[in-house]
């Protein structure tokens, strides 16, 4: 008589339980997510010198090609990042300067529209510590606390430049280092790398097709205000293509100042024409138009995108509405994408790709491409 074979053992319980588990990841990254706050000086600078590094690197692969050596392909990446970071560092500058200028210039100005703002605001019934703290925003000196808040900031960012240039000075050498790595390591890390690429490949679109619709938001609204009379039509289409970077919300931080000065030179018509203009040209193609392109380049969610610029606002300070949507990537890169569990969490991040997982499309998700 034929003994049965023994039954497998019982898989051992985990460690943990589940919830333990999540418990244990939440504090683990609230504890992240303050060290990066501490240190907000270092990793803003850092982000954005990597940020330099990868808009600019496709530059020395092309003039590889041509025959340049390493070190002078290597040499122009880093030419160019500072040549970026010193228009960067001009435009801001000139706008901080420009702005204080203005807010002096039309003070008395200023006061008076905020005392019939005032008054009208009393008329409609409204109460009268709403209606001043309303016209308050209009005061000089609430305007300039705003700029020198503003120029701090500045400040702040030109004191870490140095960081910033050293950061890209040692991001784009090791660049080129790490694109051997599959011919050292084998074919082995070929995921890896490969993740690595798609990564730089949606922060170099995203910013290009940011750089690409703000300069025409700022030519056609820096035109339109000089066509309107609008005092320093420049710093304002300055604002409007940094502030093309800001998802969502960048369209109204451009709005804004023109607007409070267009009512303060030409009175209320003044002010709904320019927000019309504004309305009419950068909802077309910011809202409309731009969503599209930055959509194919990055596959984020409309909402995760707007959460991002608060959320990493909130973490590194005002930075992080800029880097905003490079720092989500980066996130949901090391945590999600490899996982062949995490296909729902990618999707609903805005990756149409994770409808699709390795072993075949799930019933009723998947979505053909052409």
């Amino acid at each position: 008589m034929r003994r049965s074979a023994p039954e497998p053992a019982p898989a051992p319980p985990p460690a943990l339980s589940p919830t333990l588990r999540i418990l244990l990841g939440l504090a683990a990254v609230v504890v992240v997510l303050v060290g990066l706050s501490l240190g907000r000086e270092i990793v803003g600078p850092l982000v954005l010198g990597a940020v330099i590094v990868i808009i600019c690197q496709p530059l020395a692969p092309l003039l590889r090609r041509k025959g340049w050596p390493r070190w002078a392909a290597t040499t122009s990446v880093i030419v160019l990042g500072y040549l970026i970071l010193a228009v960067l560092a001009l435009m801001l500058a000139f706008a901080g300067v420009q702005f204080g200028r203005l807010v002096q210039d039309f003070a008395s100005d200023l006061q008076q529209t905020a005392l019939a703002l005032v008054d009208w605001l009393r008329d409609l019934g409204i109460d009268d510590q709403i209606a001043a703290a309303t016209a308050s925003l209009l005061a000089p000196s609430t305007l300039l606390s705003i700029a020198s808040s503003i120029g701090g900031g500045v400040l702040a960012a030109l004191t870490a430049f140095f960081f910033v240039l050293a950061y890209v000075i040692f991001m784009a050498a090791d660049a080129s280092r790490y694109s051997r790595a599959e011919s050292a390591f084998g074919a082995g890390i070929r995921p890896t790398v490969d993740r690595i690429a798609s990564y730089n490949r949606s922060v170099r679109r995203y910013y290009v097709v940011n750089a690409a619709f703000g300069l025409v938001v700022a030519v056609i609204d820096g035109l339109a205000l000089w066509a309107l009379g609008i005092p320093a039509p420049l710093v304002w289409a300055i604002l409007a293509f940094v502030t093309n970077f800001v998802p969502n919300i960048g369209f109204v931080l451009g709005l804004v100042p023109p607007a409070i000065l267009a009512l303060v030179v030409g009175g209320w018509p003044m002010m709904l024409v320019v927000v019309a203009i504004y309305c009419v040209v950068n909802v077309t193609l910011q809202v409309l138009i731009q969503p599209k392109f930055v959509s194919d380049a990055v596959n984020l969610s409309l909402t995760l995108s707007f959460f991002s610029v608060i959320f990493w606002t909130f973490i590194i300070g005002p930075l992080g509405a800029i880097l905003s949507i490079p720092l989500t990537l980066l996130v949901r890169a090391l945590v999600l994408e490899g996982d062949p569990g995490t296909h729902w969490l990618r999707w609903l991040s805005g990756d149409p790709d994770a409808a699709i997982p390795a072993g075949g499309p799930p019933t009723g998700i998947a979505k053909k491409k052409r």
